[in-house]
């Protein structure tokens, strides 16, 4: 879906508080009563107004048919609280052109108020399945309240805190700078995808560089699980006189090595980059390993820490992991699907507006019949406004 981010500098302290309030009864309801956004907002004069507003730019949604009157939050509603959390703490000033989609995530490149570029990657779990929903209707409506909301901030929580452990560790990751609901903020890498490169002077080096991080990874108890040519970078360039050195990406999926199917997931990552090799610079190993066996032994070697225990001391728990990983596997991430899958504005649109299941009317409530050109009016910007988020289309 694309990130529109032109309303954040209209929005009213009053809009801010009722879309927080939404965000905050969408935890114990699908569709939010409107008398209980009134409630959390606190706002004595009503939230009629700021729903209305938010309504008309997609943040919040009336659902059609609904048993109540009420309204759910939007990917575009969330987005737009965590972008405001990192505008409160400076991390982010100005956002930028889409570099990156996939079907469970947008990237795009952002800058702080001194004009260093950064990543923005915005999880997007709730949006993945829906071509296999569409064949089952039921999926959806079985689903737990908000679970697209939680599964893809657990997704972010878990990213961003292996991301903070294996850089602390030595590990040629992007650095993590910061995370809200479900994105992250990292580093900006000069480096380009490894599925980019057509040539290597020496393939057999670089195919070892990135068995010894699988291995590597090993040690410290974790498997990658998407260990590929996606999500492996080369930092450098393309001429034979740069050696290229690979930068890993990418980890919603990573699992300990103590997991009931790791035997599977690294001889997956393995298999990988064997396949990638043989295919793009016609290199094949002699060796047949690496064997899960063998490195199974190497967990904890040389008095390394396991990584896998320390993340959840650090707050991304067992039961968390558990969670997630059953989402992604019924929701069809799993490591498998096409990493180049686009998806066209109409498909992206279609799969907004189909967001938990549910068909979006698209009556705004009381100031439904408004034009948004009277909505721009009555919040233009003065000093009132709690967003003063610059956008443009360069960062």
């Amino acid at each position: 879906m694309r990130l529109d981010t032109k309303h954040m500098r209209y929005l009213t302290n009053e809009d801010w508080k009722t879309l927080t309030a939404v965000e905050t009864g969408s935890r114990n309801h699908e569709v939010v009563p409107t008398a209980l956004i009134g409630q959390l907002s606190g706002l004595r004069g009503g939230v009629h107004k700021s729903i209305s507003a938010l309504a008309k730019v997609g943040l919040i949604a009336r659902l059609k048919n609904a048993k109540y009157d009420g309204y759910r939050l939007t990917y575009g509603g969330l987005d737009y609280l965590a972008l405001n959390q990192y505008r409160k703490r400076k991390d982010v000033y100005s956002v930028g052109n889409q570099i990156g989609v996939g079907k469970e995530s947008d990237i795009f490149v952002v800058a702080d108020e001194k004009g260093v570029q950064r990543v923005l990657k915005i999880h997007r779990l709730g949006r993945i399945s829906f071509r296999t929903v569409k064949a089952n209707r039921d999926y959806l409506r079985n689903r737990s309240n908000g679970s697209w909301m939680y599964m893809s901030r657990l997704a972010a929580l878990k990213e961003y805190t292996f991301m903070t452990a294996l850089r602390e560790n030595g590990f040629p990751v992007p650095e993590p700078l910061a995370q809200s609901r479900h994105t992250i903020v990292m580093s900006l890498i000069d480096a380009f995808p490894m599925r980019q490169i057509s040539s290597v002077p020496n393939p057999a080096s670089l195919y070892a560089e990135l068995i010894s991080m699988i291995l590597r990874l090993a040690q410290y108890g974790l498997i990658h699980g998407d260990f590929n040519e996606n999500n492996t970078q080369g930092l450098g360039d393309q001429t034979e006189s740069i050696t290229l050195t690979p930068i890993l990406i990418d980890f919603p999926q990573m699992v300990s090595m103590d997991h009931a199917n790791a035997e599977y997931y690294f001889d997956r990552d393995v298999n990988c980059i064997k396949r990638f090799f043989q295919r793009r610079f016609h290199f094949t190993s002699d060796e047949k390993g690496p064997h899960f066996r063998d490195a199974r032994k190497l967990v904890g070697s040389d008095g390394v820490k396991r990584l896998d225990v320390s993340v959840e001391a650090s707050g991304f728990s067992r039961k968390m992991a558990r969670e997630l990983e059953a989402y992604m596997k019924e929701v069809g991430v799993d490591g498998d699907g096409d990493p180049d899958a686009t998806r066209s504005d109409e498909e992206s649109e279609d799969e907004e507006g189909e967001e938990n299941g549910l068909e979006v009317d698209g009556s705004a409530g009381e100031d439904a019949g408004e034009s948004e050109s009277q909505v721009d009016e009555k919040h233009t910007l003065d000093g009132s406004l709690l967003s003063q988020l610059n956008v443009s289309d360069k960062t």
